[in-house]
């Protein structure tokens, strides 16, 4: 009999499941459950609804791989403020509660959707290179030795605390700088702020005709290009993997950041977007499964 692993992604929004063969030749589930968050309610009903579906959809997991939003840190989850009481939940101690043996492997999502592109996608063979995830959030992985880098907190990559000037807010007054600045979200909420109007930010590139979308625009493509450049004028990676629901808008973000990567690296890496775009952070999730099995 083929045994299965099972995949579980936390998000924000909603939650995913999926379970793939362990000789799964790629990262495709071969079934999958979604779930909506509903944070509201507090962080230990989405984790009970989610273990619930999870019996449902595979009830003996050769192993089990789960993404997370926030970082792991000391048997905990922090960096997390978006669902009431995920920061500072106990996560591994109830996932290995409830699957006892089975082997569990947790990461936050961003690393989960670089280990997919280092199993089956744009990362695959490289040995030092950098994935930056430009979605809702902003966030990035660093991969040396063919292996995400975790830093000595879990949290290397978190680049949405980045401060880009010395007038810039910091963690300790509850800001994620850069984040605020060039992410889905904070392009959203300055676009719908500009214009009188909501807008999200996949359609804030095609209003980049609109008076001031245009100068917004370029103002978030001018700092996330620049930080990129850094990232990798520190790492010097081999390849630079772009992913995130922002991807959408590649013609415009991609030809930014290969100026930039042009101009301020000294040897400029590859630049390619992600292979898994959608669902990456469950393909990843499947991918830290499949380690174990």
């Amino acid at each position: 009999m083929t045994r299965h692993v099972l995949a579980i992604d936390f998000g924000g929004t909603k939650v995913a499941l999926g379970t793939a063969a362990v000789d799964a030749p790629d990262g495709r589930p071969h079934t999958m459950m979604r779930l909506r968050t509903q944070g509201a309610g507090g962080a230990l009903q989405v984790v009970e609804r989610t273990l619930t579906a999870a019996r449902e959809l595979l009830s003996t997991p050769a192993a089990v791989g789960v993404s997370t939003f926030g970082v792991v840190r000391d048997e905990v989850i922090r960096l997390a403020p978006n669902v009431p009481g995920w920061d500072g939940m106990a996560l591994p101690r109830l996932l290995r509660t409830e699957f006892g043996d089975t082997p569990v492997a947790i990461d936050n999502d961003v690393n989960a959707g670089a280990a997919a592109e280092l199993r089956w996608g744009a990362l695959r063979g490289v040995d030092t290179g950098l994935y930056v995830n430009l979605g809702t959030g902003l966030a990035a992985a660093l991969v040396a030795g063919g292996k995400v880098l975790p830093g000595a907190h879990g949290a290397a990559g978190e680049i949405g605390y980045l401060r880009d000037s010395a007038s810039a807010p910091a963690f300790a007054d509850g800001h994620a700088p850069l984040e605020e600045a060039v992410s889905g979200s904070a392009l959203a909420r300055r676009g719908s702020a500009l214009l009188g109007r909501e807008v999200t930010a996949a359609e804030l590139f095609d209003l980049h005709a609109e008076p001031g979308v245009g100068e917004l625009l370029d103002e978030a493509l001018n700092t996330l290009s620049r930080t990129i450049a850094n990232l990798c004028i520190t790492l010097d990676p081999q390849r630079v993997v772009i992913g995130g629901g922002l991807m959408g808008a590649a013609p415009h973000i991609l030809p930014r950041v290969a100026t930039a990567l042009a101009r301020s690296v000294p040897f400029p890496p590859q630049l390619t977007t992600a292979t898994f775009v959608d669902d990456a952070p469950l393909v990843g999730a499947l991918a830290l499964a499949l380690a174990l099995a």
